[in-house]
């Protein structure tokens, strides 16, 4: 077995999902994975019949089992196919709204999950398919297709769209998935939560908890991720999961949960940010309405045990910000402006990888390249010196590493 250490980010969106950026096709994906540091990359989307197309014409079969890489220039990524799907139904005499990713162990499983989806729903009209589908009954068929399939409730926290969301989801894992729920092994955690929030969760001590980018376009690759030491092949990777075997699944790249959209709670149209550990009324104190309540407040509800504690099997993880959102905090403009996006190109060239950038390279060797500034933005990022005014209602949260950073210079971008 050749184990190596790799990182993976699983899912993402093809340009045929909605509010996604139209450079989301394969040679993008690939080149931008290639330059971040991700190794293996999910392809997203494969119920859409017009991505489905492009996987089959553009990809083949890689050495590495289950997973494939493009045919021609490749720059090494390793694919793996994924879907979101979107379900909307009543249960228990309430709406659900739930996200769930399927995993496919190959394009003919992938083409026979989508075979009987679409007899359910319409998949042509959205990467991110919505279908009228209790998330027990989608586990079930995707796991007579193929039991090496993976099923893994996305983004979990969500207020709207996810399985413990506030808003439309479930109190625990049972209530939604039944008697499928043994052969859940993995969820999402989102980028408004963290590992330790989620270890409050005693109903996850034994699943795998994954953090992934769900990028809307390209630049996002790996803005959370996963790094496993093991084979890089499907097969691999599943067992490291289903097992929860830390010494091979050996820790995640988060966003600082403050930064996602819906860590705190909140009201957008108001401008209302809400601390739910300062307020305990659910109301907009500037109109009166409830507002949206965050990742913060529902981990709260639902926790097991008090914060600080730590479940034994647990997978490390380091807080990470782009290196595009550093560099723009250190120059004082925008992200994708000329300036950041030459530092950017000349840091990564220079350093292999973006991930090398964050993490590894010495903070003198990042100095001489690119200046004082950057170099101590780095440095502050890796010890978690940041200031962070919080996400709420549908807004990225702002994160800070220089006082003198405006709002403008280091929101992230749409995507």
């Amino acid at each position: 077995m050749n184990t190596q250490e790799f990182i993976a980010d699983f899912h993402i969106h093809s340009r045929f999902s909605r509010a996604t950026s139209k450079d989301l096709n394969i040679q993008s994906l690939d080149e931008v994975a290639s330059k971040k540091g991700v190794q293996v990359l999910g392809t997203g989307d494969f119920t859409h019949p017009l991505w489905m197309a492009e996987l089959e014409s553009e990809l083949q079969e890689s050495s590495c089992e289950g997973l494939y890489v493009r045919k021609n220039d490749s720059h090494g990524t390793h694919f793996m196919l994924t879907v979101e799907i979107s379900s909307i139904y009543s249960k228990n005499d309430a709406v659900r709204r739930v996200h769930t990713l399927v995993f496919a162990p190959s394009l003919d499983v992938a083409k026979q999950i989508n075979a009987k989806l679409r007899t359910i729903g319409n998949l042509s009209s959205d990467g991110r398919p919505i279908l009228g589908l209790d998330v027990r009954n989608l586990a079930e068929i995707v796991f007579e297709i193929d039991e090496r399939c993976m099923v893994v409730p996305a983004h979990i926290w969500t207020p709207w769209f996810s399985v413990f969301g506030s808003k439309s989801g479930f109190d625990s894992l049972e209530e939604a998935f039944e008697d499928m729920k043994p052969y859940i092994f993995a969820v999402e955690t989102g980028l408004s939560s963290d590992p330790p929030m989620n270890w409050r969760i005693k109903e996850l001590d034994t699943l795998s908890l994954l953090s992934n980018s769900d990028c809307h376009s390209a630049s996002k690759i790996m803005r959370e991720a996963n790094v496993f030491s093991c084979e890089m092949s499907y097969g691999a990777i599943r067992d490291v999961l289903r097992t929860k075997d830390t010494t091979k699944f050996v820790r995640t790249l988060e966003f600082f949960p403050e930064e996602g959209k819906y860590h705190y709670d909140g009201h957008r149209a108001c401008n209302n940010r809400i601390d739910p550990i300062k307020t305990q009324s659910t109301l907009c104190s500037v109109c009166g309405k409830e507002a949206t309540l965050g990742v913060l407040r529902r981990v709260e509800a639902l926790a097991g045990r008090p914060h600080g504690e730590k479940p034994e099997n647990s997978v490390p993880y380091t807080s990470i910000i782009p290196l595009e959102e550093i560099i723009a905090g250190a120059t004082g403009v925008g992200v994708k402006s000329k300036k950041v996006q030459e530092i950017y190109e000349t840091l990564v060239y220079s350093c292999k990888t973006e991930i090398n950038v964050l993490l590894h390279e010495s903070i003198e060797t990042i100095h001489k390249i690119a200046g004082d500034r950057v170099a101590e933005g780095v440095r502050k990022m890796r010890e978690n010196d940041v200031m962070i005014d919080a996400g709420y209602d549908g807004e990225f949260g702002i994160v800070r590493i220089f006082p003198s950073e405006s709002q403008e210079e280091t929101a992230p971008t749409l995507f």
